[in-house]
């Protein structure tokens, strides 16, 4: 169900939810924000994908709404974000339990929100996603937190993190804390293309195929104060 698009507007948003109420109310929401447009609605994950193909929004606000026969949330979350240029999901869902945060962050999504966020954090994750940050609730930080802590025990570094150089481990700190690169070139005093270099590097000696993959791997060591 496609919506009305401001053409003129920063940052294009799709909103894709099962229940309407909730998905009218969250199109409302962002498309008073200035900066912000809600240029379709969608009630499936089918009709989802088939906007963002269409649309190619910058933005994917989604509940893990079940898509095709047999397939997950999660699943269809991987699907939304297989168009080119990728679109940064944001998910918003009931789904409290840490299992759900990390499978969806390993999927590529950037922000992890639960349904009742007021609507200046639902506004600020979908800037932070839109921007190449990650952004995780307060209470899905502390759900995520409390998991990893149980998993290692005493902070102990997990063997992931071994090969980084010190340069490297520093920034997927700053990367885990959820630091944009902009951000992390000033607090270094470096330029923004030397952070992403080390960045690149960092991707590829964990062997994670995103930014938000990584930054689960840092978490579960510790860093980003993920102890």
């Amino acid at each position: 169900m496609d919506g009305t698009a401001a053409g003129t507007a920063e940052v294009t948003v799709v909103v894709v939810d099962g229940d309407p109420v909730f998905r009218m109310g969250m199109t409302a929401l962002l498309g008073a924000v200035d900066g912000l447009a809600v240029v379709a609605e969608a009630a499936t994950a089918d009709e989802g994908v088939a906007a963002v193909e269409r649309l190619r929004p910058r933005v994917v606000v989604t509940d893990l709404c079940p898509g095709r026969e047999g397939e997950s949330g999660i699943d269809a979350v991987r699907r939304l974000l297989r168009p080119r240029p990728q679109p940064a999901v944001l998910v918003v869902t009931v789904a409290d339990d840490d299992d759900s945060v990390l499978a969806s962050l390993r999927t590529g999504a950037r922000g992890y929100l639960l349904k009742g966020a007021g609507p200046a954090e639902v506004a600020r994750a979908v800037w932070a996603v839109a921007n190449g940050e990650t952004l995780l609730g307060p209470a899905v930080g502390r759900l995520v937190a409390a998991r990893l802590a149980g998993t290692y025990p005493g902070g102990r570094a997990a063997p992931v993190l071994r090969g980084l150089t010190p340069r490297e481990h520093e920034v997927l700190d700053l990367v885990a804390r959820g630091l944009g690169n902009e951000a992390i070139a000033r607090r270094l005093t470096v330029s923004p293309k030397t952070v992403r270099n080390h960045v690149s590097a960092v991707l590829t000696k964990l062997h994670t195929a995103s930014r938000a993959e990584a930054i689960v791997r840092a978490r579960e060591a510790g860093l980003g104060g993920g102890r």
